[in-house]
């Protein structure tokens, strides 16, 4: 794996001089470079100066304050480049409202508090995109590789773009079967070639994103032979030649296949930040909204029966256990909300099987402290968190759940309602819930 993560990042790497525009020598006259430059300057129109909006200032202000206290920054982890992106978003949404017009008016449309599940994958690029449209981009992403580095990447298609894992360790075992008689048995004609329509071939290696590019990256090429009867029949031959690879790209790319790994996308928090909305009046609903309709009432009365009879059934500790725990198993993600004594919720989306400790960091990410002060967590009962060891889904905070932040009370703070709890970048995020 390390040869494939040496590749993609010199990919990214050379991706970023091509963005960094046209070169100079070192030896180039600084007049000639001067000259251009005020020749570019000439030619650009002046922009207007707009006035910045009191968001902009606050966070310029915010951002002075961090540079003044020369602070070493940390490792920032994914969810700093979603909330980055967040916040010039809304900067740059408040400059284009500012240049519409003292008198023109626009509609903002505020985002929900839960948009769904989205997903990251730093290999590929910084954008958060749905499971399905992030799958989509890592195959993209991985067929676009094959041009430079056929044998490494297509290692990689097999594992990553097959959902049958089954196929693909058969496919896998078989690819390296064929690659191993040939480095041990160099001299064997035989094993030199694979026949296409053999039932081994047929049902093991086709069908299988990568095993076919996977071929011809070794070496293989495809010819027509004569097989049984003076029939031709297509074959998939290894060329030791200008044309093909050789015994020791062989040995390479059997490793490269055994130790390769699937690259599959990471779950994004989807940070969110809100703020209850005050309630301005009074919410008048119609009396049917309260009449149920006799389909609702044959689904209330056929739910009722069963916990009836589920309860009289004479069941186990194990039994009910197991029945607990499938569930459990219905959810794969969970949404969690800490709500802080000010007032604001903060929230994250994680997987059932992620444990309390990644909420527990999570939070520490955001919290605008310094000093690492301990927190704790609890339920809305009253009832502390404090098994991290955990995870999210035997703790029963599926699939989604309010809990409450609050300082030790070993330690003395300051009134919680006049306390900024959360970071002024993350801040910038808050929206009306």
């Amino acid at each position: 794996m390390s040869a494939i993560r040496k590749f993609f990042e010199k990919k990214k790497l050379s991706s970023k001089f091509k963005k960094a525009g046209q070169g100079h020598m070192l030896t180039e006259e600084r007049q000639d470079r001067s000259n251009a430059a005020a020749r570019g300057q000439d030619e650009a129109p002046a922009a207007s100066r707009v006035e910045p909006s009191p968001g902009a200032q606050m966070a310029a202000i915010a951002a002075l304050q961090r540079l003044e206290k020369k602070t070493v920054p940390t490792m920032a982890n994914r969810s700093q480049n979603v909330i980055r992106a967040e916040a010039l978003k809304e900067l740059e949404a408040e400059r284009q409202r500012s240049q519409v017009g003292a008198g023109a008016t626009t509609e903002v449309l505020e985002s929900p508090p839960v948009t769904g599940v989205f997903f990251t994958c730093p290999l590929v690029g910084p954008e958060v995109l749905p499971k399905a449209e992030m799958d989509a981009k890592i195959r993209e992403f991985l067929y676009e590789q094959l041009e430079d580095e056929p044998g490494l990447t297509s290692c990689l298609i097999i594992h990553t773009c097959n959902r049958d894992k089954e196929k693909v360790r058969l496919c896998v075992e078989t690819l390296v079967k064929c690659l191993e008689n040939i480095v041990e048995n160099p001299a064997e004609e035989k094993f030199r070639k694979i026949r296409v329509n053999s039932k081994a071939f047929q049902e093991k290696i086709v069908g299988v994103d990568g095993s076919i590019e996977f071929l011809r990256a070794a070496g293989f090429v495809e010819l027509r032979m004569t097989h049984t009867s003076d029939v031709e029949e297509e074959f998939y031959v290894f060329c030791e030649d200008e044309r093909g690879g050789s015994l020791d790209q062989l040995s390479v790319l059997r490793d490269a296949l055994i130790a390769a790994e699937p690259i599959r996308p990471e779950l994004d928090r989807n940070l969110r930040v809100l703020s209850p909305m005050k309630l301005t009046e009074k919410i008048e609903l119609p009396q049917d909204f309260y009449t149920l309709t006799a389909e609702e009432l044959k689904r209330e009365q056929q739910y009722r029966t069963e916990m009836v009879e589920k309860n009289l059934m004479l069941r186990t500790k194990a039994m009910r256990e197991r029945e607990a725990t499938r569930e459990r198993r219905k959810y794969r993600f969970c949404f969690i909300r800490i709500r802080f004594p000010n007032g604001l919720l903060l929230q994250g989306t994680f997987k059932t099987w992620e444990k309390l400790s990644a909420v527990r960091d999570f939070v520490r990410e955001h919290l605008n402290d310094d000093d690492g002060r301990a927190f704790v967590l609890s339920t809305v009962t009253g009832q502390q968190l404090v098994e991290d060891d955990q995870t999210l889904a035997e703790l029963d905070l599926i699939p989604a759940v309010v809990v409450h932040f609050a300082w030790d009370p070993s330690i003395e703070t300051k009134n919680s309602f006049e306390q900024n709890y959360l970071k002024p970048e993350t801040l910038a995020l808050c929206s009306e819930l």
